[in-house]
């Protein structure tokens, strides 16, 4: 999979400078042509104006938290004498998301200021008073004991499950963490079930640490997918080493068919009809947490590298890398998180489709979210105005030419509708959807995956939540 994405040395800077750049916002009307129109005169059309270069990050630089590599003796041998917290998974990804500025402007886990902010606000507010969005709080849980153990220390040092020193935390604040509050407003329910409560917040401690976070090596999993985990700085040089004058991004946890496809090459080509000579395509599925019954990132990866193979979507024009945030599943609130740390990568394009970020309700048989909330609230969000948001157009099967493409409300009965969990139960029975629904290699990779779980004993999957 190397000739997927190209990977880079990361400069020692610890944060990089970018030109300001006025930007638009694009609507795409699945039933119009592509038009665009200023946030704050939705009634007034104007000419695009196409410009060179790529957005600057929020706060006008990427927030890179590596330490130098001058400083990393001096850093190891000042851990070993301050307190100690050890890390959980969900918590390792997380400094990895700080570490690389993809929640820039913020340097380290949240103080009580930043995240009641977030919670009530989903932004926050810079020295200069200037707002950036930012839905999800980002927070170092700890217990009563490891509270004591700190003390009246202002640091501590964070330890990965393997007792290797990941990074030290500087500064430190610790504050109550009101879980119910936290729930109620992250996912707008408090009803059991949810996978990231479970997972990360239920059995978690009752206080928060924030402080300024000084990572001493960047974070690497050795799961063979290390080179498609590119940073924020590493996907700039990526786009700017291409010549892009525009980035559109599109996030996915799910295997890639015929109709995502069609969305992104149909994307390409209107941003082409505007007057952009070269925009390029982030695919960038979620990489860090997901639940049990979503395809694991490995079987993923897969499937998008034959998704390349096959044609489906050009290499030159594609970049695909991995996303490192964990995933909530909290619907509008989260989509947020998910298009401004994208914003950070350089993408001024966001693509987003029905229900995003969002997962059945888990005790009553219906969606937890309205479908179309997420993208309606990314077009009016707080601190994600440079942003051009992209509605999906709906795409199904087409019967009568054989393929995916942009449903007709004129001849409904013409069309298919195949969803995630239809699409996932034919996998796992080991049978094939209509031809043209996604390549043959791409399909392969998903039989194969349900496949390997029958042969490990692991056979029985829970059904899995449409996507």
């Amino acid at each position: 999979m190397a000739s997927m994405a190209v990977l880079f040395v990361k400069t020692p800077d610890s944060s990089h400078s970018f030109p300001q750049l006025r930007k638009t916002q694009l609507n795409l009307n699945p039933n119009s042509s592509l038009s665009f129109h200023s946030r704050n005169e939705k009634k007034s059309r104007r000419q695009l104006r196409v410009s060179c270069g790529l957005i600057e990050p929020d706060g006008g630089k990427l927030t890179e938290l590596l330490v130098r590599e001058s400083l990393k003796n001096d850093k190891n041998k000042e851990a070993m004498s301050i307190p100690r917290i050890k890390l959980s998974r969900i918590d390792l990804e997380w400094v990895h998301v700080l570490s690389e500025g993809w929640a820039s402007p913020l340097r380290g886990f949240m103080r009580e200021s930043e995240f009641l902010q977030t919670l009530h606000f989903n932004c926050l507010r810079l020295e200069d008073g200037s707002m950036v969005n930012m839905s999800l709080p980002i927070v170092l849980p700890i217990d009563d004991s490891q509270k004591q153990r700190i003390g009246e220390s202002t640091k501590v040092a964070l330890f990965d499950s393997a007792d290797k020193l990941v990074a030290i935390l500087s500064n430190i604040e610790i504050y109550k963490h009101p879980k119910e509050e936290r729930i109620a407003r992250t996912w707008g329910t408090i009803a059991p079930g949810l996978p990231y409560v479970e997972e990360a917040i239920t059995n978690a401690g009752n206080w928060l640490i924030g402080g300024d976070l000084e990572v001493i090596e960047p974070i690497k999993y050795n799961d063979g997918l290390d080179r498609f985990r590119l940073s924020p700085a590493e996907l700039r040089e990526e786009f700017t080493r291409r010549n892009a004058d525009a980035v559109f991004a599109f996030q996915l946890r799910n295997p890639v068919h015929n109709g995502h496809a069609l969305l992104m090459t149909d994307t390409r080509r209107r941003l082409l009809e505007k007057g952009y000579k070269n925009p390029v395509l982030l695919l960038h599925p979620l990489g860090g947490f997901t639940k049990a019954d979503d395809v694991p990132l490995s079987w993923r990866m897969k499937q998008h590298e034959k998704v390349l193979e096959d044609g489906v979507l050009d290499p030159e024009t594609t970049v695909v890398a991995i996303f490192p945030s964990p995933m909530h599943y909290a619907g509008p609130t989260e989509v947020q998180w998910h298009a401004k740390a994208r914003i950070n990568a350089g993408a001024d394009y966001y693509i987003v489709g029905r229900d995003p970020a969002g997962m059945s309700h888990p005790v009553e048989k219906r969606d937890l979210y309205d479908a179309d909330h997420g993208k309606k609230v990314l077009s009016m969000a707080p601190g994600l105005e440079r942003l051009n948001i992209l509605p999906f157009r709906v795409a199904a099967y087409d019967k009568t030419q054989g393929k995916m493409a942009f449903f007709d409300p004129s001849r409904p009965q013409d069309f298919l509708f195949i969803s995630g969990t239809k699409m996932r139960t034919l996998a796992k029975n080991g049978e094939n959807p209509p031809d043209g629904f996604m390549c043959p290699g791409g399909w392969k990779v998903l039989v194969d995956y349900y496949d390997s779980l029958v042969s490990s004993g692991n056979g029985k999957v829970r059904e899995a939540v449409p996507a």
